[in-house]
């Protein structure tokens, strides 16, 4: 049986979002990420491109490029609940699913030709569900293997749909630049064509890798193989999260200690919550902590028993970081919970412990219906009236 890959990509997902939220930033230049001038853009509509942004660059940048632009906050916790949406739509299609981030995944869609005509059949179907389902763009591509999937996701993006042929992998590849190489960055395709190469077929023309291991080391030999349409790697669909937390860099340097509670507070809170979406509880809690001086220093503890409380990763996060007896500034706050296992429902048996596990189930589930800030605890409040005071640089959603 012919083994088929269809790699999923929302185009421009952030901001295609807010565009679809908003009808009158449709057709505009929407740039979403830290809004301070230490911000990031996290993405950019494909408006905003046209004048030279793009995702990781800096917001002051992409205010100069872009001043009629409209730059948004990210709505985090809005992104994870469509591209849920969007999963269940993939699980239709195939139960092997590796994700890659909130709007970006490989599916092992191999012997789907019982249920569809042709690879482009499938993945026209699955562009339309999606659209139906959200009313949002995907681009897909088809192919024998993950490297050629995913190139062919992208060759025609926005709205793209590029099904690779079993047979004619090479052939289709060979004129495309060498910076269409997975892995392939700028200076090394600056370095691949002073030698001479200048296309993918220029390489696949090799009669083997040994040319290329002067310019590239050891990826040489995958580099020779990806140009001739080869790739063997599995789509990783059991694949673990290890480890699930947040980190935020500020505007201001944090000085005050009872500013530097609230962000505590805020970190487990939204760790937790984030662990129980996901059912999973965590033996291992770690902070991070970069001062204004850019030292960074880490911390961590492991627990007798997994959690998922709020409570609990509050004290050990601000047990760690009073160990440290900090008397600079601070830069950057986070928390991370690893060594993770499935959360086991059992009741327990302290009153305290039943009342935190109910608050938390229905906070939950008034936040998953109304959004993070319709109801929040008094803390959170407060740290968010001081966040607007003081004007976040970055939200960073950084779960493996």
């Amino acid at each position: 049986m012919r083994r088929w890959i269809m790699h999923v990509d929302m185009d421009a997902f952030y901001a295609s979002v807010e565009q679809r939220d908003h009808p009158e930033y449709k057709g505009r230049p929407v740039i979403v990420g830290g809004l301070s001038l230490r911000g990031v853009v996290a993405t950019a509509s494909y408006e905003a491109r046209r004048y030279g942004v793009h995702s990781a660059m800096s917001m002051a940048k992409a205010r100069e490029l872009c001043p009629e632009g409209i730059f948004l906050r990210p709505r985090f916790y809005h992104y994870r609940a469509i591209s849920e949406q969007i999963h269940r739509i993939m699980e239709r299609y195939s139960p092997y699913i590796e994700p890659l981030s909130l709007d970006e995944a490989f599916l092992d869609v191999t012997g789907a030709g019982a249920q569809f005509a042709s690879p482009y059949a499938m993945a026209r179907q699955f562009k339309d569900d999606v659209l139906a389902a959200t009313g949002l763009v995907v681009s897909v591509g088809v192919a024998p293997n993950k490297f050629l999937a995913k190139l062919a996701s992208d060759i025609r993006k926005p709205d793209g749909l590029v099904i690779v042929p079993h047979g004619k992998e090479a052939a289709m590849i060979a004129p495309l630049p060498v910076r269409r190489l997975w892995g392939v960055g700028k200076r090394t395709a600056q370095a691949l064509e002073k030698a001479g190469f200048h296309t993918i077929g220029d390489i696949a023309a090799l009669k083997d890798e040994r040319p290329l291991l002067s310019i590239c080391g050891s990826m040489g030999r995958r580099m020779y193989e990806m140009a001739q349409g080869i790739d063997h790697r599995p789509v990783e669909y059991n694949r673990e999260i290890q480890s699930v937390g947040n980190e935020e860099t500020y505007e201001t340097d944090l000085v005050d200690e009872a500013r530097i509670d609230l962000e505590w507070r805020y970190f487990a809170h939204y760790v937790a919550e984030r662990l129980r979406r996901k059912r999973l509880r965590g033996h291992t809690v770690a902070i991070k902590v970069r001062y204004a001086n850019f030292s960074t220093v880490t911390r961590q503890t492991r627990l007798d028993h997994a959690t998922d409380s709020e409570n609990v990763l509050y004290r050990v996060s601000r047990m760690l970081y009073n160990r440290l007896n900090n008397t600079m500034p601070v830069r950057l706050l986070g928390v991370t919970v690893s060594g993770l296992e499935k959360a086991v429902v059992q009741p327990s048996l302290f009153e305290e412990d039943r009342a935190e596990e109910k608050l938390a189930t229905t906070l939950d589930e008034l936040t998953k219906k109304y959004g993070t800030e319709v109801v929040m605890k008094g803390a959170l409040w407060q740290r968010s009236v001081a966040c607007r005071k003081d004007g976040k640089l970055d939200e960073r959603d950084d779960t493996f």
